[in-house]
Formats: structure tokens, sequence, C-alpha cells
């Protein structure tokens, strides 16, 4: 058997069994809306921490992040990956518990749009249908990323066509996902989850071995200007293409990049992303009881901090086997670095069983963004609205109920797949690029609202509405205009995004009404009883 095929069957017996989970839950996932979006709030500790995690996490893990510290040194990708695990621990610490009460005590909330809506006893859906619309546009991203991922993993190994397999990972995704809702989602992103951490392990592993062991990776990443520190950054010398330039069998490099605190700080915040993810935080909504959430704290810290030490190392590794390969000689082509190595390091059959953690990264988050965007237009905006309602009766001749919900967010879902994959059709995207602009658009939409909301009893409806347009407005702004201006300007977008949110909800709830009696006294029931 060639190689290839060898790594093709791999693959394929790993896709098979996410099938088969995606229909063994399709039963219980079609009881109700709830089941279907989120599983009748009955995961254990393990599978809500490992499901999060991989959800959270995606291909960008396993080619993004190796694919930056391959290209440009560790500093980039150490402090990214830094601000991450920080950020993944101090949300399981202080969100989860009262975010999972909250959700219970304001109408048993199952969609982060429905819990905003409720915590704020709105009567208009204004801030419901924001949200919505907010997770539409950034999971369509996000899911766009995922597909990227599908094709450039199957044109490396295979040289098959980059847009068929574009459109084939996508399809693969909506299918399982159609069938089995939140736990098929949440069942294979936990048996993903350690998929990933094996494959990362396995080449860290093997990958310092055959380079000569850690002394000689160290040595090699020394050699290169900046490469190996924190607070400067490598920087390859590329034609005008954007091809690195190779001399001697060796890739060039100029003088080491400037990193300074600003940089370093703006980057870190990656991990104020945390707060306002969906993914993440319906899985606290999730988890089957509030103090089983400590055991899941610990596992998501240890799952996190292990994989993004692997990734990051995994790129600085590669530089020593790798260094002048010709695939991974451009920005977007690093990414690659990950898929190279494990065709570079092990047998086939073995590789293909370690790409199918790529495959695990890309399918355990892609699942959660078709759902999570899908059950927003679905339950967030269609069944708020008679008006859709009608309109469903004159095309089936069926009232609008539960079910209606689910097969509005399936046709949703489809429609996301679509206008990902439109998104994606560039064959030069870079991964990372695409993951950090829809990472700040959460973090700055979300993140801030989501934190006073659970924490601040004085917050206002105009201030929640106010912050969560003003959050998103900014990431906009500062991404397509003043992040051009250069300097200090070209700052993450997340930091100034998340703080200019934050002012304007404190000054708009200081300027406001404060909230009604009945507002504030669920605010206590959930604040007191977690003490």
């Amino acid at each position: 058997m060639s190689d290839k095929l060898q790594i093709f069957t791999a693959m394929t017996i790993y896709m098979l069994i996410v099938i088969g989970i995606g229909f063994y839950f399709s039963k219980r996932a079609n009881k109700s809306s709830e089941d279907y979006f989120l599983g009748g709030r009955s995961l254990g500790p393990w599978v809500a921490a490992m499901s999060a995690e991989a959800s959270d996490m995606s291909g960008w893990l396993l080619m993004g992040l190796p694919g930056l510290a391959y290209w440009c040194g560790i500093a980039d990708a150490a402090w990214t990956a830094i601000g991450l695990a920080v950020g993944t621990y101090i949300n399981w610490l202080i969100v989860a518990k009262r975010l999972r009460r909250y959700s219970a005590v304001s109408g048993n909330a199952i969609t982060i749009p429905e819990f905003f809506s409720n915590r704020y006893h709105e009567k208009k859906n204004i801030i419901m249908t924001l949200s919505a619309l907010f997770i539409l546009i950034f999971f369509t991203v996000y899911a766009a990323s995922c597909f990227v991922t599908c094709g450039k993993l199957f044109n490396t190994l295979f040289h098959f066509p980059y847009h068929a397999m574009l459109i084939a990972g996508a399809l693969f995704v909506v299918i399982y996902t159609f069938l089995g809702g939140f736990l098929a989602e949440s069942a294979s992103d936990f048996m993903q989850a350690i998929v990933m951490i094996t494959a990362l392990s396995i080449i860290l592993v093997c990958g310092t071995i055959s380079a000569g062991g850690i002394e000689a990776v160290i040595e090699n990443a020394k050699a290169i200007p900046g490469y190996l520190s924190l607070n400067s950054i490598a920087s390859p010398i590329t034609s005008i293409d954007g091809v690195q330039q190779v001399k001697d069998g060796a890739p060039l490099f100029g003088e080491a990049g400037k990193y300074g605190f600003l940089t370093i700080l703006s980057t870190a915040s990656w991990g104020l992303g945390y707060f306002g993810v969906p993914q993440v935080l319906l899985r606290f909504m999730a988890i089957r009881k509030t103090n089983e959430l400590k055991k899941s704290r610990r596992i998501a810290t240890v799952w996190v901090i292990i994989s993004l030490f692997a990734a990051v190392s995994i790129g600085v590794m590669g530089r020593v086997l790798l260094p002048t390969e010709t695939s991974l000689l451009t920005n977007s082509g690093a990414e690659n670095i990950f898929i190279n190595l494990s065709h570079y390091l092990l047998p086939a059959f073995l590789a293909g069983i370690v790409m199918a953690g790529i495959l695990a990264a890309t399918i355990s988050s892609s699942d959660s963004y078709l759902l999570i965007a899908s059950s927003a237009v679905a339950k967030n905006i269609y069944e708020k609205s008679p008006r859709a309602k009608k309109l469903y009766f004159r095309l089936t001749g069926k009232d609008a109920d539960d079910k209606s919900v689910m097969n509005i967010s399936r046709i949703t879902l489809l429609l996301i797949a679509v206008i990902g994959i439109i998104i994606a059709w560039d064959e030069q995207s870079v991964i990372f690029d695409i993951v950090s602009f829809a990472w700040s658009g959460f973090g700055a939409t979300f993140g801030p609202i989501m934190l006073f909301s659970l924490f601040w009893k004085r917050t206002t409806y105009p201030a929640a509405v106010s912050g969560m347009i003003a959050g998103a407005a900014m990431v906009f702004l500062w991404k397509l205009k003043i992040a051009a201006l250069g300097g200090a300007f070209a700052i993450y977008e997340l930091l100034p995004a998340f703080l200019f949110s934050s002012l304007v909800i404190v000054t708009v709830s200081l300027f406001t009404k404060k909230p009604s009696e009945e507002i504030c006294n669920e605010f206590e029931q959930v604040r007191t009883s977690q003490e």
C-alpha cells in the first residue's frame, strides 16, 4: 500500500468514527431544541472541559500557531500562547460558575443572546437580535478559517485541488452537525481534544529526537537574529512575491525587529477573547453540576498549557529539520509545518493518524461555529419574530413550533457554510489572520458585556446595547483604518476595542436609570447562591 493511501485510509477511518458519533446522538438531539442546542445541560466535567478547549482552538493550533513560530520566531506565538493560557484559567475560575447559575435563573437561557435578553428583561428583543447578528457575522468568518485548514491539509498531503477539498470539508462538518447537534459536537470534541494533544506530543518528541535533541534545536534558533527572543522578532528576507530567500542551503533573515512592551501587551490580550467566545461560554451553561466546574477548570488549563507549548515548540523545531522546504517558504506556506513534519518523521499510517489531529482541531471548532451561529438565528431571531413564523407557515403549511426552530437552524447552517466557503476561496489565506480577526470580534463584542452582566449589578440595558455595538464597531474601525497608521496604533484590535466597550458600558450605566428592583433581586439571588 502506498504511503499516500495509508495516510488517506487512517484519516478516513477517523472521519467515519466522527460521523458515527453524529448518528449515535441524532435521536436524542431531535427531542427538543434545548437538547439540540445545549444537550439538556448534561455535560460531565471531562467532556465540558475538553470539548470547550477543542472547539476553541481549531485548526490554527496545529497549523496557524506552529506556522507563526516557524516563520518569525517565538515572540508572537509565545505571547499569544501565554495570553490564551491565562485567559483560559481566569475564565473558568470567575465566569463559569456564575454564568451556569445565572443562565438557569434567568429564564433557563440556552443561547448567549437569550441569556443577555433575559438578564436585562428586555421586551423588544434588541439585544437578542444584535447578539445573534454579531454571532452570525464572526462565526461565519471563523468557519471560513476551518475550511481553509481542510483545503490546505488535503492539498498539501495528496495534491487534491484546494477548492474541491474546501467544499468537501465543509460538507463533512455540516452533515454530522446537522445530525447530532450539541451532544454529538461535545462528545466528538472530547475525542478530538485527545487526538489533538496526542498528535502534538508525538510530533514534538519525535521531531526533537530527530533534530539532535533540545540543545540542537535551541542552538539553531539562537543563530537566527531575534528568533528565540520574547522582546524581538525574526525578519525573513523575502522576494516581491513573499517567498523567503535561500542562500547556500540556508534561509536568509534580516536584522531582528523590535517587539516592545505595547506589542507584548496587545499580543497577550488574546486572553481577553475568552470572556466573549460563545463556544466556551456555552459549555459553562451546559455542565450538569456547578460543583464539577473546579475539576473542569483544572483539566482545561492543563490541556491548554501542554497543547500551546507543544505547538510553539514544533514551529521552532521545524526550522532545524525543514529549514528550506519549498512549500514552507511563504507566510501562508509556513502553516504547513505540522503536516510536513508528520510526513517526514512518521510511518505513513501513523502519520495519517497524527494528521487526523488537524482534522480533529478543524472539525471540533467548525461544528461549534455552525451550530451556535445557526441557533442564534433560529432561537433568537426566527422564534421571536411573528412575521418570520407567518412566512414559515405560508411556505410549509405548518405552524411554527419547536421542530420548526430546528429546521430553520439547519437551513441557516447550510447558508453559513456556503458563505464560509466563499470567504475561504483564496488559496493564500492565512489561517492565523482569519482567526485573529474573528477572535477579536467576539472578545470585544461579548467579553465586556458578559463580565459586567455577571459582576456589576448597576449595568443597565442601554449600556449593554451600547457596549456591544461599540466593541464590534471598534474592532472593524481599528483593523481597517486605525492600525494602518502604524507605530503605536498597529496593535491587535482586541485590546483597544475591549477597553472602549468597557468604557462605554460604565459611562452609559452611570448616566441612565438604575436597573429595576426585579433585575437587581435576580442578580443578588445568583450572587449569594455562589458564596
